[in-house]
C-alpha cells in the first residue's frame, strides 16, 4: 500500500472515532462518558501513528501515547509539544472500557474532545505543510 494512502486511512479512522465522541457528547444522561473519552484517546493515538507512518517510523502495538511522542522524539521527529494533551488522554486508553473503574466530571469529557481536536489539528498541519 503507498503510504500516503496509508496514512490517509489511519487519519479517516481518527476523524471518524472524533465524530463518534462529539456526537456521543450530545446525548442526555446516561451519556456515556466512558466511551467518549475512550474514542478521543484512540482519535489522537491514530493521528499520531499516522504521522509516524508518514515519517517512516516503525511502532509495536501500544496504546501509550507518551510512548509514541518519545519514538517520534528518538527518530530526529520533536512532537513533544503534545506531551501535556497526550498526558492527560493516555488515562482513557484502558480503563474507560471496563466498569467502575473512573467517575467521569463534565470538564474531563470536554478536555478529552478539546485536547483530540487539537492534536488532530497540530499533526494535520504538520502533514498539509510538508513535514516530512
Amino acid at each position: 500500500m503507498d503510504k500516503i494512502q496509508e496514512v490517509k486511512e489511519w487519519f479517516d479512522i481518527a476523524d471518524g472515532d472524533l465524530r463518534a465522541a462529539e456526537h456521543l457528547l450530545t446525548l442526555r444522561h446516561p451519556r456515556p462518558d466512558n466511551i467518549i473519552c475512550n474514542l478521543c484517546q484512540q482519535a489522537a493515538e491514530k493521528y499520531i501513528k499516522g504521522f509516524l507512518i508518514l515519517k517512516e517510523i516503525e511502532f509495536k502495538k501500544i496504546h501509550d501515547l507518551v510512548a509514541l511522542l518519545e519514538l517520534a522524539k528518538a527518530n530526529h521527529v520533536d512532537i513533544s509539544v503534545l506531551l501535556d494533551k497526550c498526558s492527560f488522554l493516555f488515562q482513557f486508553a484502558v480503563e474507560p472500557r471496563y466498569p467502575n473503574q473512573h467517575e467521569f466530571t463534565e470538564e474531563e469529557v470536554k478536555t478529552a474532545i478539546q485536547y483530540a481536536k487539537d492534536i488532530q489539528a497540530f499533526i494535520k498541519n504538520l502533514v498539509n505543510t510538508g513535514e516530512r
